[in-house]
């Protein structure tokens, strides 16, 4: 785990079902997701630039180091959940980025989630096909 007596700033992102836990430190850019470089952590490229893109709107990129750890979800969810968590420490490092961050909405929690089973049906929605007799 990466210690450092700098100071950094911390956000919680969460998407679906997946908690990103973020702290951002002034640095070189190297962005480390449970000990993993973004790289080999995230094979799809869309995912990287999903994680990036607090960055671009602030226009930051290269001036903090990202270290988070990710549960849950799958990877797209994983990667939303970093953005959320990487937007919220970005505003403790500065509140002057809360007016970009919010219209691009990175500061939103996204609501949506999987709907659950409902019995007598085989998913949330999907019923057995009909037949006549």
């Amino acid at each position: 785990m990466y210690t450092s007596a700098k100071p950094y700033f911390y956000g919680t992102g969460r998407r679906k079902s997946s908690v990103a836990r973020v702290r951002v430190v002034p640095g070189t850019g190297d962005i480390t997701i449970n000990g993993k470089n973004i790289d080999e952590y995230f094979g799809l490229e869309t995912l990287k630039l999903i994680v990036n893109q607090p960055f671009g709107v602030t226009s930051t990129a290269g001036k903090f180091d990202i270290i988070c750890t990710v549960k849950g979800g799958g990877l797209s969810g994983q990667a939303g959940a970093i953005r959320h968590g990487i937007a919220r420490a970005l505003l403790q490092a500065d509140e002057t980025y809360r007016p970009a961050l919010k219209k691009a909405g990175f500061l939103t929690r996204d609501p949506r989630m999987k709907e659950r089973k409902k019995y007598g049906l085989k998913a949330a929605r999907r019923a057995s096909q009909f037949s006549k007799r």
